[in-house]
């Protein structure tokens, strides 16, 4: 079908006022379809982005494997430099509620080539996670068609490895259908699974308190709870808090698509930061809460249930399901997984295909991207090419090793860590000649953003040196080095290979003649 072309052409005019930064200001439509979500369905997408449900069972046992009981002080950890990134996404937003967020904010402070670098980093972590995310809902919709028919051939059919990539194929292209009709098909979708998941956490949650002393064979290594547990000094190494704070910050990767649909949100320059701190305030919430009973239900030893066992630490759920919840309930903890990672899977397109539309709507990707679906006014093209994407790595990424999805998981901390510390430092260094005028705006644009921004670049410096060894993440290496090393640097090293093929395609734009901190953001109207 006929697409609409979003980049500019001469004659087109611009509305509204201008930025705090300095500049024209104005506004011009993309051809996104203004006005489709509120300040609760902004959160919904968040939180659903995130996939509560699912990082919990995917990064639990790992989590625990590296810092023990010290779990929950770890997610405390991972939460601080998110909400104090988070502050430098609310102030940028205020002024350039544009869809390309971290790309076309760090291009206005810095430059095309960072700018450029940045957007990549977004949009490779949100293929990593893509393709995490329809393995998961592969893998627990064969365990649950398993359950449901008490097959366990069925079940096994997961272990097949044509029936599971085929099986994943499919998940990722109803996804990326669904995607494709708009941010009301989504946000409609998208309450439901959320409200399930939450529901069956809670449940969870208030089960394994229940069981926790219980005694019995399963819960034999249960703990008392320990005030110590929230303590990220009690870690036996930097290195494992740094491995744990890697795995950590992962589980709160995507609050960030409230700001990506900032041109689909009512409100667009003041609802999406604060739905992603009700987000993110949700998420923490639930991961505390997890954590402390799954660790006084069953411990965080590496035998039995224990959450660092490394037999079950893969999906930890799947393991706790029927000894904390029964057979009968239990089949709700894994309609819960499956529904987090179908809904991520789908809302996870928001971000990814936004990013590439307004790179392209700047001319620092190829022209086919900026193409709008005139019905459905959502970036058609950039949608159907990341479902593509997706499918291929996640086939390729399984067909060469069983550890290679394990080890994208650690990668994918070293690509949040980099374009979100990058994206804080364009915040303080944007707002820099506003810093003195007040002292909410030294701490809201500078203070917190840089502070958080140092947090994420040391992570990322910390976990690029550990990455190095192949101990870290499954232990698989390539000719002696890390693979978690190899699939990081390879794929930010692939971003520059292809930023300086764009850069010969469309040179304008790497001069720096397209984008500038002068160019008023391209946005509907409220």
């Amino acid at each position: 079908m006929t697409q609409l072309d979003a980049r500019p052409r001469a004659g087109d005019t611009v509305r509204g006022s201008a930025p705090a930064g300095g500049g024209d200001g104005g506004v011009r439509g993309k051809g996104l379809g203004g006005n489709s979500v509120g300040l609760t369905g902004s959160a919904v997408i968040g939180i659903s982005t995130v996939a509560p449900v699912y990082c919990l069972t995917s990064t639990l046992g790992s989590t625990a494997g590296e810092v023990g009981v010290q779990m929950p002080a770890v997610f405390l950890a991972g939460f601080l430099p998110m909400l104090l990134v988070a502050f430098a996404y609310r102030e940028l937003n205020k002024v350039m509620p544009d869809c390309g967020t971290s790309f076309t904010w760090t291009v206005k402070a810095f430059g095309p080539r960072v700018g450029w670098m940045c957007g990549w980093g977004l949009v490779i972590a949100t293929i990593i996670v893509l393709s995490n995310l329809a393995g998961v809902a592969t893998s627990f919709f064969w365990l649950l068609a398993g359950e449901v028919t008490g097959s366990p051939s069925v079940a096994a059919l997961d272990d097949n490895k044509l029936v599971h990539i085929g099986t994943c194929l499919v998940l990722i292209a109803v996804a990326t259908a669904i995607s494709y009709r708009g941010m009301t098909a989504t946000k409609g979708i998208q309450y439901t699974l959320v409200a399930l998941q939450l529901a069956v956490l809670a449940l969870f949650v208030t089960m394994a308190l229940n069981k926790a002393g219980s005694g019995g064979a399963d819960f034999a290594t249960s703990l008392d709870f320990s005030w110590s547990w929230l303590n990220p000094f009690a870690v036996q190494s930097f290195a494992a808090f740094t491995a744990g704070l890697s795995l950590s910050i992962f589980m709160f990767w995507g609050w960030d698509t409230c700001l990506t649909a900032n041109e689909e949100t009512t409100g667009s320059d003041k609802t999406p930061g604060r739905a992603a701190l009700i987000a993110m305030v949700v998420l923490v919430g639930s991961y505390l809460a997890t954590a402390v009973a799954a660790q006084m239900a069953v411990g965080s030893g590496t035998t039995g249930l224990g959450l660092a066992n490394p037999e079950t630490g893969e999906n930890v759920f799947a393991a706790l399901a029927g000894p904390v919840m029964g057979s009968g309930l239990g089949v709700l903890l894994f309609v819960a997984v499956l529904a987090s990672a179908a809904a991520s899977l789908q809302t996870t397109f928001i971000p990814v295909a936004r990013t590439v539309l307004a790179m392209s709507t700047y001319e620092a990707m190829p022209a086919s991207y900026a193409k709008v679906h005139p019905r459905f006014r959502t970036p058609g093209r950039a949608t159907v090419v990341a479902g593509i994407g997706t499918g291929v790595f996640y086939a390729v990424m399984t067909l060469v090793s069983e550890h290679v999805l394990i080890d994208t998981i650690y990668a994918l901390g070293l690509m949040i860590c980099f374009y979100y510390a990058l994206t804080a430092f364009a915040c303080a260094w944007y707002f820099r000649a506003e810093l003195t005028r007040s002292g909410r705006d030294l701490v809201f644009k500078g203070l917190f953003p840089v502070l958080g921004g140092i947090l994420l670049a040391a992570v990322f410096a910390k976990t690029l040196y550990d990455m190095w060894d192949p101990a870290y993440g499954s232990g698989s290496s390539v000719f002696g080095v890390g693979s978690v090393f190899v699939i990081g640097v390879g794929l930010l090293l692939l971003g520059v290979v292809l930023m300086v093929a764009m850069e010969r395609r469309s040179p304008a734009f790497f001069r720096g003649e397209v984008l500038t901190k002068e160019t008023p953001a391209l946005v509907v109207e409220d």
